[in-house]
């Protein structure tokens, strides 16, 4: 069984999609840090052909929270999803397959739940199923947390993969320098990286194409079914 782990971003570039895509079971960290500077509560659209950045507000707290302990701001004095909403219409109403996407898009962002997670996850979610991806979705607070809650970094996830009976790890390619495939092995866990091909293109409103932006972008240029075609183009190393 092929597993992977990643934390939950939203509407994350093609290649967290690649990976959940290859994967039997996925697992979703919600019982883990959130970061400032990381992509869980944001992410890259085209705009004027320069990549710009999207954002779910949060509320003030403390920065050493769980992503699960994190909540959104209040809708009513934010009015930040109809912000949002203007956004990507201003942004992708003339891109080739707005109307068959924006309204699963409009869906997810008015999704109602305060909670970071729960609203991360959902999107994840609805985006999995619009691009006919089956694979396995567990919650890693649904998990027994004596076995691995106190582990950080390769000695979390083995444990993960120990508890899941996986014979295979998938990480993204960010993570080659992080984990070491002789430890994997002493787990009796092989140890892949997953790299997106370089000559993944498609069109964009704009002269020089720009790459790994959110998977907004992917779907607003693309049928399903060159989406799903863009899934498989990766290499496992």
């Amino acid at each position: 069984m092929r597993l992977g782990i990643m934390q939950p971003y939203f509407f994350p570039y093609l290649g967290y999609f690649q990976l959940l895509n290859a994967v039997d079971k996925f697992v979703i960290y919600d019982n883990i840090q959130y970061t400032k500077k990381g992509w869980v509560n944001r992410n890259r659209i085209l705009s004027s052909g320069k990549d710009t950045l999207f954002t779910i507000p949060l509320r003030k707290d403390s920065d050493y929270l769980n992503i699960s302990d994190r909540y959104i701001v209040d809708e009513l004095s934010s009015k930040w999803k109809t912000k949002l909403l203007n956004q990507i219409k201003s942004n992708y109403k003339k891109s080739m397959y707005f109307e068959q996407f924006y309204s699963v898009f409009e869906n997810i962002i008015n999704f109602e739940n305060s909670n970071l997670f729960e609203y991360v996850d959902n999107s994840i979610r609805k985006i999995c199923e619009y691009m006919d991806i089956d694979t396995k979705l567990i919650i890693s607070s649904e998990l027994p947390e004596e076995g691995y809650s106190h582990l950080k970094g390769e000695h979390r996830v083995k444990a993960i993969c120990g508890y899941l009976g996986a014979e295979v790890y998938v990480n993204s390619i960010g993570g080659i320098s992080l984990y070491s495939k002789d430890s994997f092995d002493e787990s009796s866990i092989q140890l892949r990286f997953i790299e997106m091909e370089k000559g993944v293109r498609y069109q964009q409103n704009c002269a020089i194409f720009i790459s790994d932006l959110s998977i907004i972008d992917v779907l607003m240029w693309n049928n399903k079914e060159t989406c799903r075609q863009m899934l498989s183009q990766y290499t496992l190393r």
